[in-house]
């Protein structure tokens, strides 16, 4: 295993909140305007929320490491905390899988995906679910090549700009 993984607490907010911060940028900001983006980050990725997230005892948040460094991180949602009602709580969502730019094209994200099935599968579930920006080809290419298939939309508000999200999940 190249990634190992430890579960944040709310102590470590600060440090989940820079990196969410800096993943997110890296991945959108050439896609998008810049007062969307701090738009985004003063409204809905504070710090407050952080913490918030971090208390809900159905999400968990764990930082990717590889070779003693943090590389990513990710968010799973059960029951109530999931973002939207849908496959009747049949379901687990992995809410945010990030690995930082400099590591990407190295298999580490697969391999932090096999992570989050396998830590769903613990907890008895054998669906999972996710949303992923329809702009975001990298990773819809991603999640099809690991078995997943679209099966509804939502709408994430980025500033003015309502996108959609493709809603794919995964029987395993």
């Amino acid at each position: 295993m190249q990634i190992g993984l430890k579960k944040i607490e709310v102590s470590q907010s600060i440090e989940l909140h820079e990196l969410a911060v800096q993943t997110f940028d890296e991945t959108f900001a050439s896609q998008n305007t810049p007062k969307n983006m701090q738009w985004y980050f003063e409204t809905t990725m504070t710090l407050e929320n952080t913490k918030k997230e971090l208390s809900n005892p159905d999400s968990y948040f764990y930082f990717a490491f590889h070779h003693e460094q943090i590389i990513g991180y990710l968010k799973l949602n059960f029951n109530a905390a999931q973002t939207e009602t849908v496959l009747e709580n049949t379901a687990f969502e992995i809410e945010r899988i990030y690995i930082k730019g400099e590591f990407q094209g190295k298999g580490l994200g697969s391999e932090l995906f096999n992570i989050a099935l396998h830590l769903g599968r613990e907890k008895g579930y054998n669906q999972m679910w996710l949303g992923v920006w329809e702009h975001n080809v990298k990773a819809i290419q991603f999640y099809k090549k690991k078995g997943l298939k679209a099966f509804d939309q939502h709408i994430f508000q980025l500033g003015d700009d309502a996108q959609t999200d493709i809603l794919m999940r995964l029987n395993f």
